[in-house]
């Protein structure tokens, strides 16, 4: 017998691919919300940082859909180690344009042409959000904030969310990355949750998932947070472990025996 038929559940549960409306509403998912409605708003630049797992994605993927799909456009990349021309041919094949061209300024003016027609012929807001940005180098932050320049810096028309770990507010101090710091309007860190958070998130991805009351005794839901690091998708893989252990043992009770039995299959 399978663990979910064992326990009752009727999804799978602690999945990372949550329906929008699923998602548990953190405060600070919340805040990142209210930060990327600011940004918006202002037409500048907003940082979200955190440690892996700490629910960066999830709260802007919660956050854009919020945003009416026929009045914005979310422009959603993942950056990447390379060069400036990467990031460029992803905004690109987000905005539905194919080209061949490897010139930077070729595609700079394609990206600018079908921003402004987005703007001024569709009358949609757009909304770029660089995911994973502290793996880019830092000759691309040089260049990056010369997409926010419209009509000699008059028009406000693509303001930025740039997501990633710790280190990206770092790189943003390098004098070279000035000209785009200088635009961030608002910052949000994610920070790893207590224990009665920690205990909160457990029962939420419980309940969804079609379990009423949890199978995760005290000792178990402390162990969980110890071994995330408080961090939500550690968390994930632990608790399923955990849920995978006992059912093995034919338990209806998880305890933090089970939890260390499942943290010790992960790195």
């Amino acid at each position: 017998m399978s663990y979910r038929a064992f326990f009752g559940f009727g999804t799978e549960p602690f999945s990372s691919d949550l329906d929008i409306d699923a998602i548990l509403k953190t405060s600070d998912l919340l805040g990142v919300s209210q930060r990327v409605e600011y940004v918006m708003r202002i037409g500048g630049i907003g940082l979200v940082t955190g440690d892996v797992g700490a629910g960066k994605s999830t709260a802007l993927r919660w956050s854009a859909a919020q945003l009416h799909p026929s009045k914005y456009k979310t422009l959603w990349i993942t950056a990447t180690a390379g060069s400036i021309l990467e990031i460029y041919r992803q905004l690109l094949a987000e905005l539905d344009i194919n080209t061949a061209s490897s010139s930077r300024a070729v595609l700079t003016r394609q990206i600018r042409q079908q921003i402004y027609n987005l703007i001024t012929t569709k009358k949609q807001q757009l909304l770029l959000i660089i995911d994973e940005a502290s793996l880019l180098r830092l000759d691309v932050f040089t260049e990056l904030h010369t997409l926010t320049q419209f009509q000699g810096d008059s028009k406000p028309w693509l303001p930025i969310i740039l997501a990633g770990q710790n280190n990206l507010a770092d790189n943003l101090m390098y004098r070279t990355a000035i000209p785009l710091s200088s635009r961030i309007v608002a910052r949000s860190h994610l920070k790893a949750v207590d224990l009665e958070a920690m205990e909160e998130y457990l029962r939420h991805h419980l309940s969804i998932a079609g379990l009423k009351n949890s199978p995760f005794n005290e000792q178990a839901v402390t162990a969980v947070h110890q071994g995330s690091g408080g961090l939500f998708r550690k968390a994930n893989h632990l608790a399923r472990g955990a849920l995978i252990a006992a059912a093995a043992e034919k338990s209806q009770t998880v305890t933090a025996d089970h939890v260390r039995m499942a943290n010790s299959e992960l790195l």
